[in-house]
């Protein structure tokens, strides 16, 4: 299933937003971090301090260790309103001397030189955070250890305290944040949105450069791009508009011909008359197919350059060979000579085939057609530096001021014989310029007649070399 797409609002806000999030989270982390492991330092002096306050209380009679402490005082150092305190007097001689027994105390033996040791523990099922003391009272020299545990209440109550201070804040900076990125981001897309409303109620028809003076300067990339297929568009429009004007009026004046001959041959009694005009039918219906068949080649050139289709490597002196061969019969009946001639190179182009067949069918069609009965034609290919397709006749040729006219499309030199209709070198023309060719047209080489050279790009598989050879197709 294709998934739906991205909006750049959506984008944007989860590139922003995601990693503000997660600063904030961090910050929060951080602060909440330090806030209390200064509150467990300040409480863990505190309950260091209520240790060292019971360190007086141990005193050393006669090497032994007494601990005295009112009940009064002991009632005192245990109250507390939120927490419970414990506490526990041992040494390792002695045991057990004061205190809760069920206090748990750090495993080894107690030395004058350890420092206060904080440790977590539970007491009657409650976590407790315990200090521990060595001392040596006067009057002995045996090291006691005075334990101070309290429970875990306050430094809760703090923590809390500590994470709804850092919190809030946190939150609603990321809901103000967030308010703002919306509407920025919100103000920088509106210009995107006016320029897709104004594209949008636009009308098929419309191909006017889409204004971008208001637009970001971001988006003047796209609306150029834009503007430029629409002015490509409109080219296309108005080319196709003209080719089928053109076409619709080719078309109509061999059909109404051919429909006038049909009419008389139906009113007809005479088997001559009739016979007669069933030719001139057959002539029409020729000249129709014909012009139907460069309309198709013209459609399949354009539809190919359009979607710039992946060519392949064609033996140019094979396939205008064929041609020729295909075209000999049509020469005959005309009483034309046609030569080949082609060096013995490789000829290899990058090309469409069915194309490049079209190409020279159409140079043949054209030369035999404007060329006079006994005439010759000659095609050639040459391959050194490049590949050259050229076609040469001795027909009446084209005047200078006309070269320039003959590639457009249904445009025939006026007064010129034959019964063509207009498109065959404007296909040529369409051709070349989608294999990047040259096309070149001018006298023939006694200074009559009509010689067009097809200059190809140069392309793969070939070789140097001077000799050529000459072949007679027809004669």
């Amino acid at each position: 299933m294709k998934s739906k797409p991205r909006s750049i609002r959506s984008r944007i806000l989860s590139r922003l937003m995601v990693p503000f999030l997660i600063l904030v989270l961090l910050d929060a982390a951080v602060s909440y971090s330090v806030a209390l492991h200064f509150a467990n330092t300040a409480y863990d002096h505190w309950l260091l301090d209520s240790a060292s306050s019971l360190v007086q209380q141990v005193k050393g009679i006669e090497d032994k260790i007494t601990f005295e402490l009112p009940p009064v005082a002991l009632k005192v150092f245990r109250w507390d309103a939120v927490d419970k305190t414990f506490f526990k007097v041992e040494s390792a001689a002695s045991g057990f001397i004061a205190g809760d027994r069920a206090l748990p105390a750090p495993a080894e033996p107690p030395n004058e030189q350890d420092p206060p040791h904080f440790s977590d523990g539970r007491m009657q099922n409650m976590n407790v955070r315990i200090v521990s003391l060595v001392t040596i009272p006067p009057g002995s020299r045996e090291a006691v250890r005075i334990s101070v545990a309290e429970t875990l209440h306050k430094r809760r109550r703090m923590m809390a305290q500590i994470l709804t201070a850092v919190a809030v804040p946190q939150c609603l900076l990321l809901i103000v944040a967030g308010f703002h990125i919306w509407t920025g981001i919100s103000r920088g897309l509106k210009p995107l949105q006016e320029l897709a409303a104004a594209i949008e109620q636009r009308s098929a028809k419309d191909l006017d450069p889409i204004p971008d003076q208001d637009a970001p300067f971001e988006v003047h990339s796209l609306t150029h791009t834009i503007n430029a297929l629409l002015q490509k568009l409109g080219a296309a429009m108005l080319s196709q508009r003209r080719f089928v004007e053109n076409a619709a009026h080719q078309m109509r004046t061999p059909l109404a011909g051919l429909k006038l001959q049909a009419e008389r041959a139906l009113l007809s009694d005479d088997f001559e008359a009739m016979k007669l005009t069933m030719g001139q039918i057959k002539n029409a219906a020729d000249r129709v197919a014909h012009l139907n068949d460069q309309l198709l080649t013209l459609a399949r050139s354009e539809s190919i350059a359009g979607g710039m289709a992946e060519f392949e490597t064609v033996d140019l002196k094979a396939l205008a060979r064929q041609c020729c061969l295909e075209w000999a019969p049509k020469a005959l009946e005309r009483n034309i000579e046609l030569g080949f001639d082609a060096q013995p190179l490789p000829s290899a182009v990058s090309a469409d085939a069915t194309l490049l067949r079209e190409l020279v069918n159409n140079l043949l069609d054209n030369a035999i057609r404007y060329s006079f009965p006994g005439g010759h034609i000659n095609v050639a290919v040459q391959a050194d530096p490049r590949c050259v397709l050229i076609v040469e006749d001795d027909g009446p040729g084209i005047g200078a001021g006309e070269i320039d006219k003959v590639c457009e499309r249904f445009y025939r030199t006026p007064g010129s014989p034959g019964d063509g209709c207009g498109l065959g070198l404007a296909i040529v023309s369409e051709i070349a310029e989608l294999h990047n060719a040259r096309i070149e047209i001018g006298c023939g080489a006694q200074g009559a007649g009509t010689r067009v050279a097809i200059v190809f790009p140069p392309s793969v598989g070939r070789q140097r070399g001077a000799s050529s050879r000459h072949e007679a197709v027809t004669g």
